[in-house]
């Protein structure tokens, strides 16, 4: 009976690790898989839990670090994070309702929303305070002081 128990908890273990991004339970299904052996060498229940309980502790205390390492995924500022705290030109209208408008910076033409909502007019002076997709999020330069 307890073979079908530690075979339960084996694919148990292994549905919520393919069900998660990250790394999660895939130590306790080792830990299941070999009590499952215990199980079937005909090992005491207590011994059956025992070596679950170790081999799951284990095999997270010894793989856990290497893995997070592993699966680390710092973010890398791409050159658009330096637009931000710049001042730009509208070259197009700004308008968050009608979903137009375009900023001059530093040479290249971005699409742009305002910040607070309202209309920025063409040549009006504006600083980027974030970006949010391929759109630059800007309020008037002075607003922004």
């Amino acid at each position: 009976m307890s073979n079908y128990i530690w075979l339960s908890l084996i694919i148990l273990f292994a549905i919520v690790e393919a069900l998660t991004p990250a790394i999660v339970s895939i130590w306790f299904a080792l830990g299941a898989l070999l009590a499952l052996v215990a199980s079937a060498l005909s090992a005491p229940v207590w011994l059956q839990i025992t070596v679950f309980i170790i081999a799951s502790a284990l095999a997270l205390i010894l793989t856990r670090p290497l893995i997070k390492r592993k699966l680390n995924k710092t973010l890398i500022p791409t050159n658009a994070d330096m637009l931000i705290g710049k001042t730009g030109v509208v070259v197009e209208k700004i308008d968050n309702i009608e979903e137009t408008g375009s900023v001059k910076i530093q040479g290249k033409t971005w699409t742009a929303r305002s910040e607070y909502g309202e209309e920025i007019l063409s040549g009006s002076r504006v600083v980027i305070s974030k970006i949010e997709g391929v759109k630059l999020i800007v309020k008037l330069l002075n607003k922004s002081l």
